[in-house]
């Protein structure tokens, strides 16, 4: 059985991940594990519901007045700390915010292969791709 992380944290990461989540949890070979940083905090749970996803582990790493290099900081740590524990066959985010690039980050770390969706290249130019 292949031990499946999904880590996110903002509502479009989980409109994304969630119907995997979902679609994993269909197949025997598949053990999806939901971990999520709560980077969007009432959005996030918003999403979570619709979806009827419960995450299996739920860092809360939100503070007030927090700086994104302090955000950083915590997440590295935290899902470092979370991957150690849970140990899984891959880790997949998706997107461009902090918590997919701390989970991917951490799971390189650990050298955990990492799956990255993306809805896809919005410029058509692998050159200039915020352009």
């Amino acid at each position: 059985m292949k031990r499946v992380s999904l880590i996110f944290g903002t509502r479009p990461e989980a409109i994304k991940l969630c119907p995997l989540v979902l679609e994993l949890k269909k197949h025997p070979g598949f053990q999806p594990h939901v971990c999520v940083t709560g980077q969007h905090r009432e959005m996030l749970d918003q999403v979570l519901e619709v979806f009827e996803v419960v995450p299996d582990v739920d860092l809360g790493l939100m503070r007030p007045d927090q700086t994104l290099a302090g955000l950083t900081a915590r997440a590295v740590t935290a899902i470092d700390g979370y991957l150690a524990g849970y140990q899984p066959d891959i880790v997949v985010v998706q997107g461009d915010t902090t918590t997919s690039f701390c989970g991917a980050l951490a799971a390189f770390y650990r050298r955990i292969p990492v799956g990255h969706v993306e809805a896809g290249l919005r410029t058509w130019n692998k050159f200039s791709p915020f352009h």
